[in-house]
Parts: C-alpha cells; structure tokens; sequence
C-alpha cells in the first residue's frame, strides 16, 4: 500500500471576506513589522478564494514543523516567513501595532477637554495642549472589536462639545488632536452647526464672519512671511552658484567657495565700526595737510604709497586731537583740550578702542563659527542609513523648473558618489609590508618638504636684510615691490613642489591628503610672514626715526596684499587654463586639471592674516580685502567651470569647514593679535604722525583718558576704576580666557555624552528587536501545536479503522 503524503493544513479561526482585507499601516516603525500587513492580506486573500489550502511537505519538513525551531518558520511565497491567522491577529494588535492609544481614548480625552474649555470659556493656548502618541490610523477587525459603541458614543460626544465652541477654538482643539486629516476634516463637518441655528443666532454668524476674517489675514501674513523668506534666501550673496558648483563639483570644491564666503562675512563685520568710529568720523573732520600733496600717477595702485599717503587709508594721516572743537594749549600726552560746551570726541582713544573692540568681535564671531561648524560636520549619532536618505528624502518636489531640476539631480548623483567613495575607502585593508614603505615614504617627504621651508626663510631673511641696508628711498617706488614679488614668487612655487612630492606619498584618502597639503603650506606661509613681523618691528623701527614707520608698515601689508592678488590671478590663468589646453592639445581625450582645494584656501588664510595684520596701520584694508574677494569668487568660479573636471575619486567634505575655521582662528588670528598686542603695548609710536604721536607706547592713550577723567571730577570716578582693574589688570584676561576654555571642555563632555546615550539606545532597541522576535517565535510554535492536535483529531474523525478496512478487502 502506497504511503500518502503529508500535507500542511492552514485553517484560518476566523473566515474573512476580501473586501474586509487589512490595508498596511503607514507607521511601520522596525524590520520586524515590515510583513505583517501583507502578510495579513496574503492570508485573508488565500482563505477567500480557496478556503482551506493545502501546501505539500518539502522532504525534510515534517520534522521541522513537528518540533518548532526556535528561530525558524514554515515558508510561504517569496521566502517569507507564514504565520497563522491567529498569530498574525495578535501580532496585529500589539503596541507596537497601534502605536499609541486608540481612536476612542484619544476621543474620550478631548472630549473631557472640550468640556473643560467651554466651563472656562476661554481659548486654550498652545502650551496647554498635550500631545498624545501616534495613533494608529486603522485598526483590524474594527467590526469585531467590543468598544466600537463605546468608541462611536465617545465620538458624538466631541461632536456636540465641539459645536458649542467657537470657530476659532474648535479649529484650535482639532488642529491638535492626533488624528489622521480625513478623520478631522469629518469631525469639523460633523461639529459645524445647521443652518437654521446660525440664522437664529445673529451674533454668533458675526463672530463667525470676523474670525474667518482674522484668519484669513493671519493666513494671509504667513503667507507674505514665507514669500519674504524666499525672496531672502534668492538674494543671499551666490545662491545658485554655490548651488551649481556643489552639484558639479562635489562639497569637497564647494568648501572652498562657502570658506571664502565666510571670510567675506568676516570683512565687512571688521569694516563697520572702523568706517564708523575711525574712517568716518575723520573724514568728516579733516586735519590741515602738513605740505604739498602729490598728485595720482597710477602706481599707487600697486605700492600704496604717493597720493594714498595724504588720506585716510594709513595711519599717518589720522590726527591726535580732540575733533569737533576748536584746539586749547596742548596738554601732557601733546593732547589737543575741548573747549567749554560741546561733545569732545578723543580721537586716539577712539582709535585704540575701535580697533580692540573690532578684534574683540572677530574673536567672538569666530568662536561661535568655530563651535557651530563642529557641532554640524561632528554630528552626534553615526551615519548608518545615510544613503538611504540621500535616495529617497532628498528630493524637493516643489521644484518646477527645468534648470532646477537638472542642478537638483547633478548634486544627489555627486552626494551618492561621495558616500560610495567613502565606504570603499573603509574597507580597504594595506599590508604591514605596505605600511612600513609608506611610513618611510611619508618621512622622506616631509624632510623634503621642511627643507624646503627652510631654503624659503632663509632666502626672505636674507632678501629683507638687503632691502634694509639698501635704503630704498620714497620716491623710487618701484624698488619697494622687490621684498613683495620674492614673498609671492616662494609662495607660488613652494606649493608645486610640494605638490610633486605628494604624488610619490600616494595616499588611499584624498581626505588625507588635501589635509596634509594644507598643513605643509600653512606651516610655510606662517613661517614666512614671522620672519616679515620680525622685519617690520624689530628692525624697520629702528631705520625709520624720523619718519613714519606705521605708514611703511601699512604700504607693505597693501603691496603684499596686491602682489598676492595678482600671482593668484596668473596661477589661475597659467596654472588651469594653460594646462587645460596642453593636455587637451596632446591626448585624444579631454584632460582637465583638478581645482587645488588646499592651495587656493591656504591663499585666503594667508591673505586674511594680512588684512588682520594690517588692520591698525591701514584701518581701509578690509575693504581692499572685501573686493579682492569679490573678485577672486567670479574669478576662480569661472577658471572652475571651464577649464576643471570634478575629483577623480570623489568624496565627501564633511569636515572641511571646521577644519578651515579651526586654521583661520589658531595659527591665524592668534598670530595677528600676538602681533598688534606687541606694537601696541611695547614699540613706540612715531613722534610725527599719528594719533599717538607723543606718546611712549599707543597704549598710554587710555592712561592719558584716565587721568583726565580723575581731574573731571567724582562724576565720572566710576570709569578710571574700571579702567584699572578691568583692562590694565591681567586678571580679567586669565577669568575670560579660563571660562572660554571651561565652556569648550563641558561642550565636549556634552557631545561625547549624547554619543554615549545614543549608542546605549540603539542597543536597547536592539534588544527589544529581539525580544520581538523570541515572542513571535513562541506563539507560532503554540498554534502549531493547537494546528496540529486539531488536524490529528480531524484526521481520526474522518479517516476508519484500520480492522474495518482489513475485513472488507478480505470478502
């Protein structure tokens, strides 16, 4: 007698209708959740079209469905695991299921709500209105639940609570609820009252029409905000260029033009008490020219000197009396006395005092820049779903037009390439044999390199010192750009051999690499400008007695600045153009150079620290820094979309902007203030020029306002006394400087605790995942048991006996 075979019996408890199919919920929160709708639907569909199905044992299975495997279910379509009907009921109706309370507690509590709210008779704030967790928008089996009536009593309850309030609250209360919008679109057209009853009530339709008045013109104003917004955001300095260039380009070239943007804010914001403290204010109260004022030949242009001398771009030119009133006999500290009547205004210490204040403010604003790049490149948390987001939330479906679109999908392609190129980059391993060469490599070239450093002071040294006992006179102002074409010749061409021997390095992170170009380049432009401060105020001061060496000081930083700005403009010229067209000239294939992220933003640093430098002996050369940006933006934006190609190996900047400001701040600004501390407090001023002319150093300026303040009278006896221990006493400094560093270190502590207490979250939910799954597993294993003894009891009720068979074969 053959053996028959076994087959798997899935019986549903509960026959379902098609029409009464589950539909899947939009709050599907974990993996784990993920086939449970369908897996509803697939089970409700087979049951209505076949009633009972019956699936053929895979050889090997009975086994596994008789004992139950702790991790393992029988297999439906497609590979999924197949629960029964009474399983996936219970797992539809877990919390994590819901999400939430239902329909009918969240109705009960705005319905105790609304009643609260008409026995006050006042509109509820915002504030006030708790938020309730997420309901679920579909509940399964809604027919078959007991606390459907009680859910529908609820419901017309609210309705009635809600017809008693006005427009304006009963918009207020649904607004706030958290239900889905067509359920509250229901609520509001069952709450608005018939027609009758708002004829009857006249005043209640005036009400009516002056809320939906009111509401219409904050809807209205919001509207007008938003649009306000926009047009902000389309007038913002370079909007879509930078826009277009992260798509082409990647972030890692965008990080150089959002870099130079950020230098440009911090120009303008030095300009404005300068223009209007110092510039201004001069300029509104000229002093006597001292003699014949030479007439503009042109080359001022590039030495600063001749007719530029005469005016307020130097130091030179600014007075040290007391403007706006006629001049007394001069005091101690060769100081102009205000007449009687009339606001005195101290030009020296306005002088000093703009200038501290401006530094102070750049200070700050570079802190908070600082601080606010490293909390968005360092955020907290890991980047695990990262391309997930990029494909599928990173689309901005308000876009409408042609060019916007294409730009949209050029930057999310860019972005996909940079965290692929990242990822691959993670997983590639190098032998120790590797890394032994590379190490070795790596010294060699940074020998090289510090050699090269070296030879480069060295010849500015030299080049100085022979400037120095030259004794250029004023007149040949050609021969005083010979000190800045050397500065830019070494650091034009120290920068390509670095270059070169960074090919032999042959780093796998182009991170890496861009971030030791950068530092070999800022150490060699650092030491360069130390050895120029050192020219400056240790040996120019002492060869210019008996003029005004605040005012050579200044034509330097101005020819420096100028010089710069040219070579920058060749490099682009020879160094992407000339190229573009050799290599395009000699190879089939078009061959594009790549944009030199590290070398052109270490131009910046170095161009801003001589602005920063510069500041207190040429108080205009901000605003030469803020046109030499402007014109170094269209300048290297044009160079990059014509004659640049993207990154071969594209990736991802995601700390190229702190890494920027961190330079600009440190080496930087710290170099630039040390520098103006120095002269002010320790090298004396020029007795012929100047605001400070008189006195020792040009802080005694405060100590001449000081005194004058004590002989004023007791009036003003507050201000020497914070004069005193504020600003000549050291301590103030050393509490400020220690409640800064106090505030980064608890911002660290801060950010590594958060990074702790995500990662102990993500472990939880983990485990809670896995709890899911042991309990999911338990309750499959006990309706196979119930499955099978019920199958078995059918079996033996419907198949006969085996004697009964036996005797009717043998008649």
């Amino acid at each position: 007698m053959s053996r028959s075979l076994a087959f798997v019996l899935s019986v549903p408890e509960t026959p379902q209708d098609p029409e009464d199919s589950q539909e899947p919920s939009p709050y599907d929160e974990s993996e784990v959740h993920d086939s449970f709708h369908q897996l509803i639907q697939e089970q409700s569909r087979w049951v209505a079209e076949e009633g009972l199905e019956l699936q053929q044992r895979v050889p090997g299975a009975g086994a596994l469905g008789a004992s139950g495997s702790d991790r393992q279910a029988l297999l439906g379509p497609e590979g999924a695991p197949v629960y029964s009907t009474a399983t996936l009921r219970i797992l539809a109706s877990m919390p994590s299921r819901t999400i939430g309370r239902s329909r009918g507690a969240i109705l009960s509590q705005y319905y105790s709500r609304t009643v609260r709210l008409r026995r006050r008779a006042g509109r509820p704030q915002l504030r006030d209105v708790g938020r309730s967790a997420r309901p679920s928008l579909r509940l399964y089996d809604l027919e078959l639940d007991p606390t459907v009536l009680e859910e529908d009593e609820k419901r017309g309850l609210l309705v009635k609570e809600l017809q008693g309030l006005t427009v304006a609250q009963r918009d207020h209360m649904l607004r706030g609820m958290p239900l889905s919008l067509s359920e509250k679109r229901c609520l509001r057209e069952e709450s608005r009252p018939p027609r009758g009853k708002r004829r009857a009530r006249g005043h209640r339709g005036l009400l009516s029409c002056c809320s939906q008045l009111r509401d219409s013109c904050i809807l209205a104003s919001h509207n007008l905000g938003l649009a306000l917004l926009s047009g902000l955001q389309a007038l913002m300095p370079w909007h879509y260029a930078l826009k277009r260039i992260g798509g082409q380009f990647g972030s890692s070239v965008l990080s150089y033009f959002l870099f130079l943007k950020t230098l440009l804010a911090f120009n303008t914001l030095l300009l404005l008490p300068l223009l209007a403290f110092i510039v201004g204010v001069q300029a509104a109260f000229p002093p006597a020219p001292s003699g014949s004022v030479p007439a503009f030949r042109g080359l001022e242009l590039l030495t600063g000197g001749g007719r530029f001398t005469h005016t307020v771009m130097y130091y030179g030119y600014y007075s040290n009396a007391t403007l706006n009133q006629p001049c007394a006999s001069p005091r101690d500290g060769g100081q102009c006395t205000p007449e009687a009547g009339g606001l005195p205004y101290n030009m020296p210490l306005a002088y000093l005092f703009t200038v501290g204040v401006a530094f102070f403010i750049t200070c700050i604003t570079l802190v908070y820049s600082m601080s606010h790049s490293f909390g968005e490149s360092y955020r907290v948390g890991s980047t695990s779903g990262v391309h997930a987001i990029t494909v599928f939330c990173s689309w901005d479906y308000k876009v409408t037009q042609k060019w916007a679109t294409r730009l949209q999908h050029d930057n999310i392609r860019t972005q996909l390439k940079e965290l692929l190129a990242e990822g691959q980059l993670r997983q590639r391993p190098r032998r120790a044999c590797g890394r032994l060469r590379q190490a070795a490599v790596l010294g060699l070239v940074w020998l090289l390199c510090l050699g090269t450093t070296l030879v480069c002071a060295l010849a500015v040294y030299s080049f100085s010192e022979l400037v120095l006992q030259s004794r250029v006179s004023a007149e040949r102002d050609g021969a005083l750009l010979a000190l800045p074409l050397v500065v830019c010749l070494l650091n034009l061409g120290a920068p390509y051999l670095f270059r070169v021997l960074a090919a032999l390095e042959q780093h796998d992170s182009p991170v890496l690499e861009v971030y030791v170009a950068i530092c070999r380049n800022l150490i060699l432009k650092m030491v360069i400008l130390g050895i120029l401060c050192y020219h400056w105020l240790g040996r120019r001061v002492g060869t210019l007695k008996d003029q005004c060496w605040e005012d050579f000081v200044g034509q330097e930083l101005y020819r420096l600045m100028v010089m710069d700005f040219i070579f920058t403009l060749l490099d682009t010229l020879l160094g992407e153009l000339v190229w573009r067209l050799i290599s395009e000239k000699r190879s089939q294939r078009k061959g594009k150079p790549e944009f030199d992220i590290a070398g052109n933003v270490l131009e910046l640093i170095y161009g801003q620290t001589l602005t920063w430098l510069g500041v207190l002996f040429s108080p205009l050369l901000p605003a030469m820094q803020i046109i030499k940006l402007l014109f170094l933006f269209y300048v290297k934006k044009t160079s990059l979309m014509a004659n640049c190609q993207a990154p071969r190996r594209p990736w991802k900047a995601s700390h190229m902007s702190t890494v920027f400001i961190s330079l600009l701040c440190f080496p930087s600004f710290l170099g630039a203030a040390i520098f103006l501390c120095y002269a002010i407090w320790q090298v004396k001023p020029s007795s012929i020029c100047g605001p400070f002319r008189t006195l020792d150093t040009m802080y005694e300026a405060g100590k001449v306002w000081v005194r004058h303040l004590e002989e004023a009278g007791p009036r003003v006896s507050w201000l020497p006394w914070i004069h005193r221990y504020l600003v000549e006493s050291a301590f103030p400094i050393y509490l400020a400087s220690a409640l800064l560093l106090a505030v980064i270190y608890l911002n660290i502590q801060v950010v590594k605790g958060q990074r702790k207490v995500i990662c102990l979250l993500k472990e939880q939910l983990s485990n809670e995942g896995e709890d899911k799954i042991f309990l999911i597993n338990k309750l499959q294993r006990i309706y196979e048991r119930k499955e099978r003894s019920r199958v078995g009891r059918t079996e033996e009720a419907v198949t006969p006996p085996a004697v009964f068979t036996d005797d009717w074969d043998a008649q």
